[in-house]
Parts: structure tokens; sequence; C-alpha cells
């Protein structure tokens, strides 16, 4: 079943994790490296385009300035990646120039996403560096990030640069064989392919364990739920398994395999969903909530019941229901104050409230993406 579904995935986004990467001693693991880098290589030699969100560049700081638990001041996390950012990159460049490949680095910010513009660049640079025959090697820039525009993990960064590209498939390597849920007895077991990501099994999920490592299963599903809905196939595997990232490609069932939704997002789309931080919400009644669910269309004042938080026109919002469960982010036309004095009202009232009427849409259904 998982070969139909995986098919022959032309682009790869692979997330490293920091458990791999980093030895007990907090050294690099160069054996898992140099197995890695040969069975991307043997991927590339045969077409494929593979992207690496790696992580392990604070660690192997930590290793260098004599830390043994991952700080928790951000200037020392700062630390810890400038001086392990560059040690990365070269050993990337070291093993993969032995396969007769370059790397080429790449730092993101969360910030670097929500700006239109610089998310297209961010997409034209990755696109140009594929085309080049170049392996990119993204990671977090958290030299320079604040706790705002922070990605918080590279499973959530591996996600949006799989969308950022339409990647066909999403592969987040770490040192579990993949995700597990406990039966009624109380025995794990392993789930091999999850068609919908619910409630019910997020509840099996468990953060972090590694002292170097941040989030665990729970922030690996979240993004994978990210993932799929941009339309890209996921798995969750163990990289201490041989030749792992090779039978995930011809799709051998390894790890766990989660399916993708039928239908791709459009790049804004995508962008809208996924790569904007909401600045605030907008509660909807249930018959505003029907129109946009079933019918497409756009969010009129006359549907809004309240708003939290403080936004401007222009900004990412948030629409939650009545329950305060969010389904759906769009960039609203007015700022959180107009949308109090205009909510519950006719589109035709909303000149003689605020003396002008900018738009008849609070959020235009162009700009509105359903989750």
């Amino acid at each position: 079943m998982r070969k139909k579904h995986i098919g022959s995935p032309k682009k790869i986004v692979i997330k490293i994790g920091t458990s791999l990467l980093i030895s007990g001693d907090y050294a690099l693991n160069r054996r898992f490296l140099k197995q890695m880098v040969e069975e991307v290589s043997r991927l590339r030699k045969k077409g494929k385009e593979v992207i690496l969100v790696s992580s392990g560049a604070i660690g192997l700081g930590m290793s260098v300035l004599g830390y043994r638990k991952r700080p928790t001041l951000l200037p020392e996390l700062q630390a810890c990646a400038a001086i392990g950012q560059g040690k990365l990159v070269d050993a990337y460049e070291l093993y993969f120039s032995k396969q007769q490949f370059h790397t080429a680095q790449v730092l993101l910010t969360r910030d670097d996403l929500m700006h239109r513009t610089r998310y297209l660049n961010a997409r034209n640079t990755l696109y140009a560096l594929l085309r080049c025959g170049v392996i990119p090697i993204i990671n977090e820039n958290d030299t320079v990030a604040v706790e705002e525009i922070k990605f918080g993990d590279n499973d959530t960064l591996s996600a949006l640069v799989a969308g950022l590209v339409e990647a066909d498939l999403l592969i987040i390597l770490s040192d579990i064989e993949g995700f597990f849920v406990r039966d009624c007895q109380g025995r794990e077991c392993l789930q091999t392919y999850v068609e919908e990501i619910s409630r019910e099994l997020c509840g099996h999920a468990r953060g972090a364990t590694s002292e170097t490592s941040v989030g665990g299963m729970i922030t690996k599903l979240e993004a994978i739920k990210m993932a799929t809905a941009s339309g890209t196939h996921a798995v969750i595997a163990s990289g201490r398994r041989g030749r792992v990232i090779e039978d995930i490609v011809e799709g051998k069932e390894v790890g766990t395999f989660f399916l993708k939704r039928v239908k791709r997002l459009d790049a804004k789309k995508r962008w809208l969903a996924f790569g904007l931080s909401s600045k605030g919400t907008i509660t909807v009644d249930e018959g505003a909530k029907e129109v946009l669910m079933r019918q497409g269309r756009s969010l009129l004042a006359s549907g809004i019941t309240g708003t939290n938080g403080s936004f401007r026109a222009g900004d990412c919002v948030s629409l939650v229901d009545r329950q305060g469960e969010e389904f759906a982010k769009g960039l609203s036309n007015y700022s959180s104050t107009e949308v109090l004095k205009i909510k519950g009202l006719k589109s035709s009232q909303i000149e003689s409230v605020l003396g002008q009427n900018y738009f008849d849409e609070v959020i235009h259904r162009n700009n509105l993406v359903l989750l």
C-alpha cells in the first residue's frame, strides 16, 4: 500500500535529528554522517532532489563550550549555535565532496517566511540550488533569532520547507522507530500507516528525552500535520537503521507513514496557513463557519461575534468558532478595534460606523485558508 502512495518521489526533504548527529560524548557522530551522506548521494545520482534540514549546531557548540545540559538562556543558545553551525556545515561539505557533490548552508528564521517577498526569495534560492545540483543544508538561524521569530524546533522547520518547495516526501529521522500507540493492555505498538492525525492519536505522543534535543513526538506530529496539509507524504523513522532513507523512498514498510491530504494547497495558501503567525483571533458564529467551510465564501462582519488580541489591518488572524476551535486563517482587512465596532453588522452599515467602507469583506476568500 505504501509503495502505491509514495510512488517515485522526485523532491525529498530529510530532517536529521540531533540525537543522530551528536554522539554520547557531545561530538559529531561521523559514522552516521558518512552513512547518511552516502545514501543521499545515491539518491541524487538517480535524479532525486534532496534538501536536508539538519539539527546539531547547538549540540556541537555545547561540546566546544563544555556544556553538559542544553542552555536555557537565549544568548547562551545563540553562542553555541554560532560555534556549532560552522563546524556542522564544514562536516557536511567534507563528506559530500567525497561523493562529488557540493552543499550550501541556508539559515532561516520564521520572520523570513512571514514576509511574502522573503518567502518567495527563500523558495527561489532553494530551487536555484537544486537546479545546480547542490544539496541545501537548512537550519534555523539561531545566532540572530529571538523568541518571537523562532520556529522552536527543526521538525516544524522541515515541514515548512517541505511546503515551501512543494516536496513529494518529508522524512523525519530520529532515534525512534516511528510513532507508537498504547493498546488497552498498556503495550506500545508501532503504527506503520496513519491516514489522519486525530486528537486521539496525538494523546499518545510524548515530549523530548535528550538533553540536546527540543520537542519530541508532539512537535513531530504538529509538523507532519503541516506537511500533509501542504500535500506532502511524511515518514518518521529511526536513522540508526541501515539504508533507512533509500528504503523509505522505495516504499518499503519502514517507520510510520503519514498520508498526505488529497489536494495540495497552492503556494499563497501554504504561506497563509503555515508561514504566518496569527496576531489575534476572530470568533465567528456557526452560520458564518458553515458558509466559509462549505461554500468557500469571504468572511463578512455580520458573522463575527468577537475578537481576541490586538491586530492591524493586513495582519494574519485565526478564525475560531464559539468553542474556541481554530478552523481557518487569513489576512484581515480591518484592525481589531475596527472589527469590534462592526461585528454583527451588514456590509452596508460599515461606512456609517467607521466613516468609510474600506472593504465589504473583513477577510476576502482569496486571503483565507481553511485548516
